[in-house]
């Protein structure tokens, strides 16, 4: 059956006019939407596309700070900062950057983690932008690639600057060190305020006053291309220095303390008991902090991380040890305070010392004993058996009532990171830590500082300051000035000494029995530390101490000379000069150094001449 031909023509000629219309309303839709995101673009989102704009143009690139200086109490420089120059690579201009770290290393001395740390901050980095591959180049290594620098596209040297330690090893407990900042610290601190910065304060006064220390970050506008690149700098705010700090350290007392004590391992404390500025704070064997400064080297790192004598380790605030027979003079205060002993009190010491119904014989340091023994003999003498019968009348809460004002079992408030508390046994501190009951034995071990008692270097040198002070409190600090930057001299840190209402009822007459024992400690005829004494141009007032490291059993006698050395006892000695009226008090702890007298009274000696006197070791 055929179909009629004008049928068919209107058929397709309606199907047409639907298509075009279809079509029309397609287009006249196409160009509403266009004419609408036009309008949008133009008018209504014209500013925030015109910011991202900007933005793609222009980078805002931060301005590390300079770092503040370091100086000691005269002016001494103990940290600064040095011109130096460091290799830097922009990954997307090195044809073959395996190639060219090997090339590299034929001219210039690359460590292994010199390289991992070039590719760890590579994958944190955009491609054009230039990233350190060595810091602190030297004058040869300098010249080498400069004139090699034809074969090396994308490669260039910077001018920074570095921290450095011009006294090296040289105080560096205190000082601190700087290093690279870690993944954890950048957690810790505002990201915006360390921009552009690649250091921060590890430990000492670089970690404690790090804030003081690095300053405001500033910022520049550079016009970039579209690859991200530079073009110029538009606009530049300059950041803002550091402040220098002046500290109470004296770099030349500090050497004296490290001379004296030596390739020994221990720690020596000086304080001005007036105001509890610290002179000298010496932890042995210590580090050089420039090895920190532009990121040590991992092998080097074990290496002072695995020494058995712990270089990293600061015996200043974190030695823990028992603080023993130093400890005496403050117990017999505690006792004359407490009317527990009056001055003409003796002891007839045997050498032996029992409980009754107790089997346990507690023994003194000298066989056979000292015989009839006043107080002040008792300390000059450091007669076990009397303080252990001093002790067992006082009793534990009273004696760990009278000597926590001094400072034992608290931290001392230095301004230092990680500082260590030490132990000031009681009831109560047992029960808490070791769940059990005290005992009366324990009672006389902590009446020689021994037993669970530990002091911290640092302890030791802020109670002897005190009992210097005839009670006044002092804090320990080494900060005692502050210069803003653009300012020439520096701002006092001021010191509060103020008596502590715990010590009211020590009359006057009680301290100075307390000094007179002290003295007689070093300038009487039976002495422990007469040997330092004997010649000394003005007054001491001090107290040995020998730590035991380990127990003796019943029967037992302690032979140094059948012993390795790390089992040797600890020796201390605590002082203040020139007395009555004292400007340094020092505490010396001498690791495995044997007795007090022999090892630590010396080396205290040598300190308190180095600052009293023309004289030094």
């Amino acid at each position: 059956m055929e179909l009629d031909p004008i049928k068919d023509r209107h058929h397709h000629a309606g199907m047409i006019r639907r298509r075009l219309i279809v079509g029309l309303v397609g287009v006249i839709a196409l160009a509403t939407t266009l004419v609408a995101r036009n309008a949008y673009l133009q008018v209504t989102g014209h500013e925030h596309y015109s910011q991202l704009a900007q933005d793609n143009r222009v980078r805002l690139v931060p301005i590390p700070p300079t770092r503040g200086l370091i100086y000691d109490r005269d002016g001494e420089l103990l940290a600064e900062n040095v011109p130096a120059h460091r290799l830097v690579i922009t990954p997307d201009q090195v044809p073959d950057l395996s190639a060219t770290l090997e090339r590299l290393g034929e001219i210039i001395e690359l460590r292994p983690s010199d390289i991992e740390r070039f590719h760890e901050q590579r994958k944190r980095g955009r491609p054009f932008q230039a990233i350190p591959l060595k810091h602190q180049l030297s004058p040869e290594e300098y010249s080498h690639f400069a004139v090699n620098r034809h074969r090396f596209p994308g490669v260039e040297t910077e001018a920074e600057l570095v921290r450095h330690y011009p006294q090296g090893s040289v105080g560096a407990h205190a000082i601190g060190y700087v290093g690279r900042i870690s993944e954890s610290e950048l957690r810790r601190v505002n990201p915006d305020e360390y921009q552009g910065s690649s250091n921060i304060g590890k430990s000492g006064v670089e970690g404690f006053y790090e804030k003081r220390l690095h300053g405001e970050v500033g910022v520049k506008r550079v016009e970039t291309n579209a690859a991200g690149r530079v073009l110029q700098t538009l606009e530049r705010q300059p950041p803002t220095p550091g402040q220098d700090l002046h500290l109470s350290l004296d770099v030349d007392l500090q050497r004296a303390g490290e001379q004296a004590l030596g390739e020994r391992s221990g720690s020596v404390i000086a304080i001005d008991p007036d105001n509890g500025q610290v002179l000298a704070l010496v932890s042995k064997p210590t580090f050089n902090p420039n090895l920190f400064a532009t990121g040590i080297g991992i092998d080097e790192y074990r290496r002072l991380q695995r020494d058995p004598r712990r270089p990293l380790f600061n015996r200043a605030i974190n030695g823990q040890y028992p603080p023993a027979s130093t400890i005496k003079p403050f117990v017999a205060l505690a006792a004359l305070s407490r009317g527990v002993r009056a001055p003409d009190d003796t002891v007839y010491s045997t050498g032996r010392y029992s409980l009754p119904g107790v089997d346990h014989v507690w023994r003194g340091w000298k066989e056979g004993g000292h015989g009839e023994i006043n107080l002040k003999q008792a300390v000059a003498q450091s007669s076990d058996i009397y303080f252990y019968d001093m002790a067992y009348d006082l009793g534990i809460e009273a004696m760990h009532q009278f000597l926590a004002p001094f400072g034992w079992g608290q931290a001392t408030g230095i301004d230092l990171k990680g500082e260590d508390t030490g132990i000031l046994p009681s009831k109560a501190w047992k029960r808490r830590n070791k769940g059990e009951s005290w005992y009366h034995g324990e009672t006389l071990i902590t009446g020689i500082g021994q037993g669970f008692f530990l002091s911290t270097p640092m302890q030791l040198a802020k109670g002897t300051a005190i009992m210097a002070n005839r009670g006044h409190s002092v804090t320990p600090r080494l900060l005692s000035g502050v210069r803003p930057p653009g300012e020439e001299t520096a701002h006092q840190v001021e010191r509060e000494t103020s008596p502590s209402e715990l010590f009211n009822d020590v009359e006057a007459s009680q301290w100075q029995f307390a000094h007179e024992a002290m003295i007689e400690v070093v300038h009487g005829e039976r002495g422990t530390a007469r040997a330092i004494g004997r010649d000394a141009p003005y007054r001491i007032a001090g107290k040995t101490g020998t730590a035991q490291v380990f127990g003796l059993g019943k029967d037992e006698e302690y032979d140094a000379a059948e012993l390795p050395r790390r089992l040797h006892d600890h020796g201390l000695f605590i002082a203040f000069a020139p007395a009555p009226d004292p400007e340094i008090a020092v505490a010396v702890v001498v690791e495995h150094g044997g007795g007090g007298s022999s090892a630590a009274a010396p080396v205290a000696r040598d300190v308190m001449d180095a600052w009293l006197t023309d004289d030094a070791p």
